[in-house]
């Protein structure tokens, strides 16, 4: 399928995208789509900053070096909620597309992924991690919506004030959202009712 008859500005015009939410949510999936799509360089935070063979963490000097080197270049679709990046990958973002499904959908993403790759890496893993789920990560998954999710909203604002939060109620129109309510009223723009699974795109700065 040619995901790229149904995107629309800005993110079709975007040289660099952030893809963030919630584990399980598909955020490599989307991922590795729109990159292949879009042509732009594909990053994984978790393959790419984060981990070294045998699940060893790198130092946070060095995450953030890395994050800083990668985030310089022209054109690339990074997918990776990291909050405490957000400093440094925000400003260098043209658009940033917030998968945010309900728990119960991010509960099955993350559980059958786990099934799904069990002993084996997952592409967007450095080689020497095998797939993984523990329970810190099932309680991350759970409480994503009350711990994480407020930071997220308040990012954009801190980010410029033009910044601009869309929903959008189905994957296959998530890029064209934003096209059609640039002209609304600034802030938050809601459809009539609750998208279910919600997605959000974050405007182009």
């Amino acid at each position: 399928m040619n995901i790229t008859s149904g995107l629309k500005s800005p993110l079709i015009e975007a040289n660099r995208i952030l893809v963030i939410g919630c584990p399980g949510s598909g955020k490599s999936t989307l991922a590795t789509r729109l990159s292949r799509a879009l042509d732009l360089d594909y990053i994984s935070m978790d393959r790419d900053f984060y981990w070294q063979p045998g699940w060893r963490k790198r130092p946070r000097d060095e995450i953030d070096r890395r994050i800083a080197r990668a985030v310089a270049e022209q054109r690339w679709i990074m997918d990776g909620t990291g909050l405490s990046s957000f400093h440094l990958r925000l400003p260098r973002a043209d658009a940033v597309i917030w998968l945010r499904l309900p728990r119960c959908a991010c509960l099955y993403g993350a559980t059958s992924r786990a099934f799904r790759y069990f002993g084996r890496n997952r592409p967007e893993l450095p080689a020497g991690c095998p797939e993984r789920l523990s329970l810190d990560a099932l309680a991350y998954i759970w409480n994503f919506e009350r711990d994480a999710a407020p930071l997220i909203e308040a990012a954009p604002a801190k980010r410029t004030s033009g910044s601009r939060e869309l929903h959008d109620g189905s994957e296959s129109r998530l890029a064209a959202a934003s096209a059609d309510h640039r002209s609304r009223t600034g802030g938050r723009v809601y459809p009539d009712s609750p998208p279910h699974p919600r997605h959000g795109l974050l405007g182009r700065r």
